[in-house]
């Protein structure tokens, strides 16, 4: 359990670097997995023989947002409490978001099964999206006491579809948002890896100078400051605590459920 990285280290992945998270049942990271996830990342696109990253996970699905049963677990109910775990969750989101936006190289996220609330987050920071035909995406919050990553949803779906699909909890088939063109490539599952290292290789086999270069000159005429706008969100998810509605919904969290979270 846990992040970790490895080369695949063969023709068409030379120059490839793949961070995969492993946090069983479903991928519900808890805040050190967020921190770990931000650091394997940044490393990888720091490091001078890569020129872009694969981010993958193992199991049923690709995210399912924070760990909300850690939350519980660490007695944040109440207003007025220390919200240790809340603040802890929402940096370590932060965190990981930014790191995959800002990394030196291109990032392809290659999504199985589920992406939700933080799993938008990393996704919709990438730069690419390889999809199997199982994976499903949406934002779970409204019904996990929290608010965020609406940001990076708006950069999936069109603004209006981006609302309906945040206030009912709604989720998209990855072959809703192929055409919408924000995945570039919907595979059967047995096929994903393959095709996320197909994307990267493909990337990888550029300028490793250029390929930086590019990927400051895109981020830097973005017509959004995803790190701005996802804090901005995160403020609300404070308010929601500390006016109760959020340790409300939050607490009905878990009855026949597994660990699946929010952002």
């Amino acid at each position: 359990m846990g992040v970790s990285t490895t080369d695949p280290a063969s023709d068409p992945a030379a120059g490839v670097r793949v961070v995969t998270a492993a946090y069983p049942p479903v991928n519900a990271l808890p805040v050190q997995g967020w921190y770990d996830l931000a650091r394997a990342v940044r490393a990888a696109g720091a490091d001078p023989e890569v020129r872009c990253v694969v981010l993958a996970a193992e199991g049923r699905g690709f995210n399912a947002g924070v760990d909300i049963k850690e939350l519980q677990r660490d007695g944040d109910g109440g207003p007025g409490g220390p919200r240790t775990a809340l603040l802890g969750a929402n940096r370590a989101c932060a965190e990981a978001f930014a790191a995959v936006y800002e990394c030196e190289v291109p990032v392809v996220a290659a999504v199985g099964g589920f992406c939700l609330g933080g799993g938008i987050g990393l996704v919709g920071n990438a730069d690419a999206i390889v999809a199997a035909d199982d994976a499903v995406f949406g934002l779970p919050e409204l019904d996990r006491g929290a608010l965020g990553a609406a940001t990076h949803l708006a950069r999936l779906v069109p603004p209006h579809l981006m609302r309906a699909l945040y206030y009912t909890s709604a989720t998209v088939t990855a072959g809703e948002l192929h055409g919408h063109g924000s995945v570039w490539r919907v595979v059967p599952r047995a096929e994903l890896a393959a095709a996320a290292l197909e994307l990267a290789g493909e990337i990888a086999g550029k300028d490793g100078t250029l390929i930086r270069l590019a990927k400051a000159a895109i981020n830097g005429i973005d017509p959004v400051d995803v790190r701005r706008s996802y804090r901005f969100e995160q403020g609300f998810t404070f308010e929601a605590a500390l006016g109760g509605a959020g340790d409300r919904v939050r607490g009905t969290f878990g009855r026949g459920s597994g660990r699946e979270g929010g952002t």
